[in-house]
């Protein structure tokens, strides 16, 4: 009787150990799957490396502590307790990167409860709708800044509607005693347009005007498909 429990014992301890080494082999495959997706679909304009380190040791994170919780739930609720106090103070910049923490830990429970198809699928189908709504991005935006004497005001808003006639939407106007500040909001499509047609440059067209000072081409980053 006592050989028989303690084969039982040492098979039940193989088995275990089996099973811990495989749940971390597919979550660590996986982890760097995540990271992959998160920097090829990433379109932003400060890329952070730490960020996308931090996903995978999430995931792997979050396997280990499955792993150690298993089915004793005494202990689970005392795991809850303890990562309770926990407090982050670092505010996540964008919606997305929050999606890709949330698929991290998603990718650890599962993987730690060994449910490696339902972790395989969910992940492949993730990465193929990332990869499909990449291409659905908002027209590009660009901003138009112009700096002029208070003077030449009239005239670099007339040169503005007869080059872009009401494509260029004047969004703001800032005035002192002397000089006044022109920012205008449009579509990389229509500039582009617009200067095949006109053969002349905007920016050339408006220094032209007497009392302008400055025009500034600033491209609008932000996008639905970052």
């Amino acid at each position: 009787m006592k050989e028989f429990i303690l084969e039982n014992l040492v098979l039940n301890q193989d088995i275990i150990l089996l099973d811990i080494i495989l749940n971390n082999a597919v979550t660590f495959v996986v982890a760097f799957f995540i990271m992959f997706t998160y920097r090829i679909t990433y379109s932003g304009a400060s890329y952070s490396k730490k960020f996308n380190v931090s996903l995978g040791m999430i995931t792997i994170i979050t396997t280990l502590i499955m792993s150690v919780i298993s089915n004793n739930i005494a202990l689970s609720l005392g795991m809850v307790g303890a990562l309770s106090i926990i407090r982050f103070r670092t505010a996540v910049k964008d919606v997305r990167d929050a999606a890709f923490i949330f698929w991290g830990i998603a990718v650890g429970i599962g993987c730690g409860v060994s449910q490696f198809a339902l972790v395989g699928m969910g992940s492949l189908t993730l990465f193929l709708f990332l990869i499909l709504t990449r291409q659905i991005t908002a027209e590009n935006k660009q901003l138009m800044v112009v700096q002029c004497d208070l003077s030449s005001q009239n005239k670099v808003e007339a040169e503005v509607v007869d080059y872009f006639g009401k494509k260029a939407r004047l969004t703001m106007k800032n005035a002192s005693k002397s000089h006044c500040e022109l920012v205008y909001s449009l579509t990389l499509r229509t500039l582009e347009k617009k200067q095949d047609k006109k053969m002349v440059d905007i920016v050339q067209t408006l220094m032209a005007v007497e009392g302008v000072t400055h025009v500034n081409l600033v491209e609008q980053l932000e996008d639905i498909g970052r």
